[in-house]
């Protein structure tokens, strides 16, 4: 029998329908496989960043969004969600390693809002990209997040 490393690099994808639902199977999912990879110290703050990007592709674009996991080598996690809308939002339309502000939350008086300033202040590094049209007329946009692995995660606190 094959056994696979625990830190050998895996990816995850999951299609979701525009419907109200989505953020709740992809928490459940992440969870399932994040607990099938032994990562469990992670699961928390994977599902909550995982939740807040579905939840705003569903908010702010008119269909499916696609959920990607991915462990990288180094260990680190990548939580990416590609829509259908082409509008990167502030502060993710900046390049990595851009100078970004400092985030700040929405007024009280909003119902919405904190979604990525969540993300933002959960996440060790994230960003957005437009995708223009494919081969498959795939266009919208891939907003991402990653988190470190649990040792450099553990020494920057």
């Amino acid at each position: 029998m094959t056994t696979v490393s625990p830190h050998a690099p895996w990816s995850y994808v999951l299609q979701l329908p525009h419907d109200p639902r989505a953020p709740r199977v992809a928490r459940k999912t992440l969870r399932a496989v994040l607990n099938g990879h032994g990562m469990t110290e992670r699961l928390d703050t994977a599902e909550l960043l995982a939740c807040e990007l579905v939840t705003n592709a569903y908010r702010h674009s008119d269909g499916q969004a696609t959920l990607r996991l991915r462990h990288m080598e180094g260990g680190w996690l990548r939580i990416s969600v590609w829509d259908t809308n082409p509008v990167i939002p502030a502060p993710f339309d900046k390049p990595p390693g851009a100078v970004r502000p400092v985030p700040t939350p929405a007024p009280a008086a909003h119902s919405g809002g904190r979604g990525l300033l969540l993300v933002q202040l959960c996440a060790d590094n994230w960003g957005g990209y437009p995708l223009g049209d494919d081969l498959f007329g795939r266009s919208g946009k891939l907003l991402w997040c990653e988190l470190a692995p649990t040792t450099e995660r553990a020494q920057a606190a």
